[in-house]
């Protein structure tokens, strides 16, 4: 893959990082590597939130991390194919990177922790919409810290987030009534493993589950 038209900008953004002091670098480098864990943080309170809420919001909590999986897989897809070398090795002048150049065969395009932060983005923001103000942004500088620690080109990490994005929100779009209903057969199964994963939901019974107790009191 041509990486020429963002190399450019790939150096700016190098250069800059060396110039920040050093406790900046280190936030960065810290960011990069552990960031996406803050995610997985988001994904349990938001299921364990949801334990409470309708099967609705429990099935959204549960899709969200699925979804996000879905969007590494798409991203390590497109890698595999296209093979494009990492900027630390192929641009010549280029400031070194901050962290370590990952090893030959380890591909640059799209940038998989992009990816997962675009995919677990939209994931929990769609889950609670009102956390899309911390989610986005939280993605935003993820894909920005790939660059600055200079693993991965400009364009490796917006074809990752969008990428990320889309295929998370088609998985949720597409799998949201299913797991809608088996949540709620989860939740009616009385089983004590189903009560633990999927809560007492809000307590209501739904009109047929009324009707069938009625009818088996009858």
């Amino acid at each position: 893959m041509d990486s020429s038209a963002t190399a450019p900008l790939y150096r700016d953004v190098t250069d800059f990082a060396h110039d920040m002091p050093s406790w900046v670098q280190h936030l960065a480098e810290a960011w990069t590597e552990f960031g996406l864990l803050v995610f997985g943080v988001l994904f349990i309170t938001g299921w364990w939130r949801a334990r409470r809420a309708d099967e609705g919001a429990l099935a959204l909590a549960v899709l969200a991390p699925v979804a996000t999986a879905f969007g590494y897989v798409a991203s390590e897809a497109l890698k595999s194919m296209v093979t494009e070398e990492r900027p630390c090795r192929a641009v010549a002048g280029a400031a070194a990177s901050l962290v370590q150049c990952p090893p030959v065969g380890d591909w640059s395009f799209p940038s998989n922790h992009s990816a997962i932060a675009g995919a677990a983005a939209v994931a929990v923001a769609m889950c609670r919409p009102l956390l899309a103000w911390l989610t986005v942004p939280m993605a935003l500088l993820m894909a920005f810290s790939r660059v600055f620690v200079g693993v991965h080109y400009p364009h490796d990490v917006a074809v990752g987030l969008v990428m990320g994005a889309l295929v998370s929100a088609a998985v949720i779009l597409l799998l949201r009534r299913p797991a809608q209903s088996l949540a709620l057969t989860v939740r009616g199964s009385g089983a004590p493993i189903a009560a633990l994963v999927s809560g007492p939901g809000t307590g209501t019974v739904p009109r047929s589950g009324r009707g069938r107790r009625r009818a088996g009191r009858r």
